[in-house]
This record gives C-alpha cells, structure tokens and sequence, in this order.
C-alpha cells in the first residue's frame, strides 16, 4: 500500500510540469494571431499532454485510495509549483508561502498517518 502513496511524487510533478509548461505557452500567445500563435504552441501540446499524464495516474490512485485522501493529497503539487517557479520563471519565495508549504507538508502527514 505504500508504493501507491509513492504515485503521488510524479502525479503532482507532472500536473506541476504541465501547469508550467501552459505558463510558458500563455506568455508567447499573441492576441492579433492568437490561431496561429496558439496552434502553434509547443509548450500548450507538452502540458496538455504532461496535464494527461497527471490525470491518468490521479485515476490509478483513486482506484486504491479513497477520494477523501486522494484529493487533499494533490496540494503536494504546489510545493513543486513554488520550486519550479523559483528556478525558472524568477518569483521570490515569501515567508507567507514557505508557511503554506508547511501547512501542506503537515496536512499531508496527517491524512496518511
């Protein structure tokens, strides 16, 4: 039953990619060619696909755990959003979002315990 707790690291990295890489799309859309530039997009393809792949383990997992876990359990994915945001996009880390982390971390702890 642990390994399946352990699904939860590359579901929520993969949701997290994904967000990224819709972040990185949205930012090289251009409202005068917006089909083009759109269309176009590699980085909407990779998240939608990374998006995908989140989603498809997310399903996996709630085939063994119950819904009441399997969901608070995906906030594990902002603590990947706030690293990833951090080494590539530039954003500060607050003390405000450090305390969330925590929060998540404990929360996390305590549905599984």
């Amino acid at each position: 039953m642990v390994s399946i707790y352990l699904l939860f690291l590359p579901l929520t990295l993969l949701a997290s990619l994904g967000s990224f890489c819709f972040k990185k799309g949205a930012a090289a859309l251009d409202t005068r060619r917006f089909a083009r530039t759109f269309l176009g997009n590699g980085y909407l393809y990779l998240g939608g696909v990374l998006y995908l792949a989140a989603a498809l383990l997310n399903i996996h997992v709630l085939r063994f755990l119950p819904y009441s876990i399997v969901v608070p359990l995906t906030a594990v994915m902002y603590i990947w959003t706030m690293m990833l945001s951090r080494a590539f996009l530039g954003e500060k880390i607050t003390p405000g979002k450090l305390a969330g982390v925590v929060c998540i971390i404990i929360g996390s702890v305590l549905l599984v315990w």
